[in-house]
């Protein structure tokens, strides 16, 4: 009979390519197929004799009670990790085992087969990912930290050096010599430049980790051109370039992200001035109803793309030879982070030029709903008279700079924030709120924002200053409350810009 049984499994397992062994009921090892052998190192006439019953490894893992309960309940059971006596202490490591044991009655006999599934190369490879996983996780974390330091230990004294340059650069600009003017001219270039290179950096490395995040809102088009345009009108009248402009209406309502506009304004115009050594540059805007659209185009008498270039043109660190490159100073990632952002806003940016003759670049940006003009036609005008600005700043570094830029507009009031009381707002009537805040002082600024807007006072438009630039951290400020957030460093432009729209609110 025995005989007869042992044929039967022969015949079902020998030829499987995973290791089966079976048990008899008194717990000895009745038999193995070939794989099993191959694997375990052992003939069934070697283990003669063998019990699990008796093994110390199986009783140690409870492995033995567990395969005493097939025999007894008649179900079967899946053991993760399974291993005994024999497979240790030999040359190679234990191998991960799946093992499913099931009962099997054959010639009124019991028996208990075990099927061994090797997992080892999937727990292997699955433990590399997870390795892998955490080294990128740990990978981008590093690079969220360096580029978070780097980000405040840049941007505030960056925004005091720009800052002042530019007012320094206003006011003395009759008043000093021409050898002076140079070496004043050279710092205001400088600490421009650094400013553009470190922004775009830091834009450039979001956008590529995916942590960029929008904040659309409804602005008024023609003003944010007109509010961008003046320096460059400055530039261009300096290198005797013609600068035009042409507004089809006198205000163009659009969906965005304020910073994303005005960095492709500011990006695609100081191509244009850059690489144009005669002629014009024509700015031009224009509404496309029928599909929702406002069109934007800047048109420029420059030295123009190749036809070969124009696939690589917004390819990051992008130049289209090495000659430009010495003789235009650049990084090449003005183009590469304006095409992301009018895509990211649901826009498109084409180009067409002509080597030798000039190009046009032209992009599109998504109308402003009709329910919301009434409104919008209010920020649209600018406040008249002198605003009352209450100003909290935890580190005293931009209060100067703040009242020289909105010195002809606002009357600055500043207070630690340290020292801010809910009192201060009822004791003096302010058109608007300025908070500096430094990282250090991060969940302070935002209990002090979120208990301004609960109180009678949460009508007083609130504007943060920060070198902080991850969205991430922007948004807490913006869902506490905040009505905008301006990351340093900053142009005058825009810091105006937005306590105009604040304030006619």
């Amino acid at each position: 009979m025995e005989l007869t049984v042992y044929k039967y499994f022969e015949l079902c397992y020998d030829l499987l390519p995973f290791p089966v062994e079976v048990f008899n009921r008194k717990g000895f090892v009745f038999y193995v197929n070939n794989a099993f052998s191959k694997k375990w190192g052992y003939s069934l006439s070697e283990l003669n004799g063998y019990s699990y019953s008796t093994d110390t490894e199986l009783a140690k893992r409870n492995i033995t009670q567990k395969i005493d309960d097939v025999f007894k309940n008649k179900k079967t059971l899946l053991l993760k990790n399974y291993i005994d006596s024999r497979l240790l202490g030999g040359k190679k490591a234990a191998p991960f085992l799946r093992t499913t044991i099931f009962p099997v009655e054959l010639e009124n006999e019991e028996y208990v087969v075990l099927f061994h599934e090797d997992q080892t190369d999937i727990i292997l490879a699955e433990e590399e990912v997870r390795k892998a996983r955490d080294a990128s996780k740990e990978a981008e974390r590093l690079k969220g930290t360096f580029l978070n330091v780097l980000s405040h230990e840049l941007r505030t004294p960056l925004n005091i050096i720009l800052g002042y340059s530019t007012i320094i650069k206003e006011n003395l600009k009759d008043k000093i010599s021409s050898e002076d003017k140079i070496y004043l001219d050279n710092l205001y270039s400088g600490s421009e430049r650094l400013f553009k290179s470190i922004t775009q950096m830091l834009e450039f490395a979001q956008i590529e980790a995916g942590r960029y995040q929008l904040n659309v809102d409804s602005f008024d088009l023609v003003n944010i051109f007109k509010n961008c345009i003046d320096p460059f009108k400055k530039r261009a009248s300096e290198k005797r370039l013609d600068f035009t402009t042409r507004f089809e209406e006198e205000n163009i309502f659009v969906d965005v992200d304020l910073q994303c506009v005005e960095g492709v304004i500011n990006n695609l115009l100081d191509n244009s001035i850059k690489f144009t050594r005669q002629g014009y540059i024509d700015v031009e805007v224009t509404t496309f109803r029928e599909r929702e659209l406002a069109v934007c185009k800047i048109k420029d008498t420059g030295i123009g793309i190749s036809s070969e270039y124009l696939d690589h043109l917004y390819r990051p660190f992008s130049q289209e030879d090495l000659d430009i490159g010495r003789t235009f100073e650049g990084n090449g990632l003005g183009l590469a982070i304006s095409k992301r952002y009018i895509e990211k806003m649901g826009g498109s940016l084409i180009v067409d030029s002509i080597k030798g003759v000039g190009s046009t670049f032209t992009f599109t940006l998504p109308l402003a709903k009709i329910g919301r003009l009434d409104k919008l036609k209010l920020t649209a005008v600018k406040s008249n008279g002198q605003s009352k600005i209450l100003m909290l700043d935890d580190s005293g570094d931009s209060y100067e700079l703040i009242r020289a830029f909105l010195k002809d507009s606002c009357d600055i009031n500043l207070i630690a924030s340290k020292e801010f009381n809910l009192g201060l707002l009822s004791d003096a009537k302010f058109s608007a709120i300025i908070f500096d805040i430094t990282i250090n002082y991060w969940e302070r600024g935002l209990e002090i924002v979120r208990e301004i807007k609960k109180t009678n006072n949460k009508n007083i438009p609130i504007l943060v200053l920060s070198s902080e630039f991850l969205q991430e951290k922007i948004q807490q400020f913006i869902k506490a409350g905040a009505d905008e957030f301006l990351v340093k460093p900053f142009a005058k432009g825009e810091l105006v810009s937005l306590i105009n729209k604040i304030t006619a609110q």
